[in-house]
């Protein structure tokens, strides 16, 4: 049954997973994946960049639809350009993620023995993470013949890294007895680490991801703008940023913030506005090469940015 693009954009809203949305939304996924398949198979960085800008140029809501015209043409178009947008988002993702794993499509799953060193290594239960030793890190993950596993299934549940006990040390440092806001913060794991180095922390998010991050209480319901407004942090701090996001730029734009730290990879379409980041002219910025390699694990190709304000 072909839904209406009223009920499409309904969809759009829930913020549905890659599956759903092309199940939903076929032909705008077979013009999207004609236009990605060559993208993909020449590899070619400034492809893979001017991608990434487009999807950045969110098309603008018009006045009509949002009081309520929503017939025609014009309007079935514009849901068609969300849908293409939404889908290049999750596809550029999925590209980035199998590119980092080598993983790229059936069932991922550990043996016995991977698994139980996994659990052992970086989780204190379940799925919730653990600060690790990066000495105990260095000796047991050479044991781990299924490594590459590892982040293809966590990454379904909102989980982008993991943090050893020295980049915990180090951040804690860097923030000192300042205040602290973590935006986009998912679970809070990174907050709640800090925390027990007695920084002032405050973790906020959207709950866009409700379907497969677990919020708790201790994470607060605020976009990043809000929470900025709101509780004025004198440093701001955000890990994995979604690439080509449109919440950075205003943080660069908030007097009372002096610090901003980014914890995200090399990789340019996987995380961050580096646009943003280098069109700003009031923070001097540089990578943190001593806190990038404590970030989890090394085959991420993860760093570790402040931003301090000049």
């Amino acid at each position: 049954m072909q839904l209406s693009p009223e009920q499409r954009m309904a969809l759009l809203a829930t913020n549905p997973s890659f599956t759903e949305l092309v199940t939903a939304c076929p032909a705008a996924w077979e013009s999207v994946r004609s236009e990605l398949e060559g993208i993909f198979a020449r590899r070619d960085p400034a492809e893979l960049k001017a991608i990434i800008e487009k999807v950045r140029l969110r098309p603008q809501h018009d006045a009509r639809f949002l009081s309520g015209e929503r017939d025609g043409r014009a309007y079935a178009d514009y849901v068609t350009q969300q849908e293409r947008q939404r889908l290049i988002e999750l596809a550029l993702r999925q590209y980035a993620f199998s590119t980092a794993t080598g993983v790229g499509a059936g069932k991922v799953r550990f043996n016995l023995w991977n698994g139980l060193i996994m659990q052992c290594l970086l989780f204190e239960r379940d799925l919730v993470r653990k600060p690790v030793s990066i000495r105990r890190f260095r000796w047991t993950w050479p044991l781990i013949t299924q490594k590459h596993f590892l982040m293809p299934l966590v990454e379904k549940r909102g989980i982008y890294c993991f943090y050893s006990k020295e980049l915990i040390a180090g951040l804690a440092q860097v923030i000192g007895n300042r205040t602290c806001l973590e935006i986009a913060a998912g679970d809070g794991t990174l907050s709640r680490f800090l925390r027990g180095q007695n920084v002032d922390i405050t973790a906020c998010d959207d709950f866009s991801w409700g379907k497969v991050v677990n919020y708790p209480a201790d994470v607060q319901k605020l976009d990043a703008n809000t929470a900025i407004a709101r509780y004025k942090p004198e440093v701001v701090l955000c890990c994995w940023p979604p690439a080509g996001n449109h919440f950075e730029k205003q943080i660069f734009r908030q007097r009372e913030v002096q610090t901003y730290i980014v914890i995200g990879s090399h990789s340019r379409f996987i995380t961050g506005n580096w646009g943003d980041y280098e069109a700003q002219t009031l923070f001097d910025w540089q990578e943190r090469r001593d806190l990038s390699h404590l970030v989890l694990p090394p085959e991420l190709g993860a760093g570790v940015w402040v931003f301090q304000r000049k």
